[in-house]
């Protein structure tokens, strides 16, 4: 298994840390391992937000839009010139 340091961590966050190990009956360590655990163990990859909203409404089924046909291109508008 690997190890890590963390170093700079401000007295308040060691602080709460070791309250939150002492609420649960562990070490800061262990504390430590268990939000590691739990944050980034067994998650899936983030996705990309259109796969997000595709996974979302397929149940759903899908839709068939009418696309309208495209018309030409208007003249630009011609001012007078005096």
């Amino acid at each position: 298994m690997a190890s890590i340091t963390i170093r700079n961590l401000e007295d308040d966050i060691k602080q709460r840390l070791r309250v939150r190990a002492a609420q649960h009956g562990r070490s800061m360590e262990e504390e430590v391992r268990e939000i590691l655990r739990r944050e980034m163990g067994g998650g899936a990859p983030a996705r990309n937000l259109a796969a997000a909203i595709r996974a979302r409404i397929a149940p759903f089924g899908g839709v068939d839009l009418a696309i309208p046909l495209r018309e030409p291109m208007r003249d630009p508008p011609r001012f007078a010139q005096e």
